[in-house]
């Protein structure tokens, strides 16, 4: 095993995840890094469909499911080595990945996070960005490694160094769904940690397909979770980061139009936006009132 990859674990998190989406993901895995399934439930289904891969494969079973927190927070206290990459399972890593990646696994580079790239021109919006957002975007330098510093990354794809941290509970556990990685961002970027966005580590990122409640038939069902999770996780992000009041002036708009929306979208018979923003609401005020992500499929 390369010397380099051998101090590298790849974290995939799934929930039922479709079989072929998730071999996709692992065959763009070099073989020479140890891979831990970290399913966020007590039985993983695929195990045999997974066999004829020659991938160095362990699985592991949070026994619930836990969210993108508590799921990976699970699987990162099972990692020994220094260096772990979470991935969402709905991507394939492009490019030599593997063969780029090494760049970054020496004792003598300072980081903390590093986030991937999208494919180009799949993706209308970047997987970095700044919380203080300026008039113009501002054009972050490249430095000699091919990193931008950033404040935050998207969290389908994270290199990080655990002994950057204390402990290996690195999610805040009361997100359930989105923010979850902003957060973490956040937290590294106040005690003054590095956070880098990288040009060589490309991923084609699918989008909303890392588990079975994004198949078809659950349309209904993922709709209101997603969007109840959405407003429930804003809130308390910023709630959390800034003040409870800062939150609620943020938010306090979107609460009056959501509730405007569920009666307009009701008296027109449009049942797909009257659940999208009746979830919306019920999240927005649950997390307003300070009650637990708790809604669940």
């Amino acid at each position: 095993m390369n010397n380099k990859l051998s101090n590298l674990t790849v974290n995939i998190l799934t929930y039922k995840t479709n079989k072929e989406i998730l071999k996709d993901c692992i065959n763009s895995i070099s073989k020479s890094v140890k891979i831990n399934i970290i399913e966020n439930s007590n039985k993983f289904e695929n195990e045999n469909y997974l066999g004829d891969l020659e991938h160095n494969i362990n699985i592991i079973c949070t026994g619930n499911n836990l969210g993108y927190a508590g799921g990976h927070n699970y699987g990162v206290s099972k990692v020994n080595t220094r260096y772990v990459l979470i991935l969402n399972p709905d991507l394939v890593c492009l490019n030599d990945y593997f063969t780029k990646i090494q760049s970054y696994l020496n004792e003598d580079f300072d980081f903390h996070v590093i986030g991937s790239q999208y494919e180009k021109n799949k993706m209308n919006k970047p997987a970095y960005g700044l919380f203080e957002q300026k008039q113009f975007n501002p054009i972050i330098p490249i430095n000699k490694k091919n990193l931008q510093e950033v404040d935050w990354v998207v969290g389908c794809s994270m290199l990080i160094d655990l002994n950057k941290f204390s402990n290996k509970k690195l999610f805040d556990e009361n997100y359930f769904l989105f923010y979850e990685e902003t957060d973490f961002c956040k937290r590294i970027k106040l005690n003054r940690g590095l956070v880098f966005s990288s040009q060589d580590l490309i991923i084609d990122h699918y989008g909303e397909k890392g588990s079975f409640a994004t198949e078809p038939g659950n349309e209904y069902a993922y709709l209101k979770l997603r969007n109840w999770h959405l407003m429930w996780s804003s809130f308390y992000y910023y709630k959390k980061n800034y003040s409870y009041v800062y939150a609620f002036k943020l938010f306090s708009v979107s609460l009056i139009k959501s509730f405007l929306k569920i009666i307009f979208f009701a008296m027109i018979f449009n049942k797909y936006n009257f659940i999208k923003h009746l979830y919306r609401f019920l999240g927005l005020i649950s997390s307003m009132f300070g009650k637990n992500s708790s809604f669940r499929l």
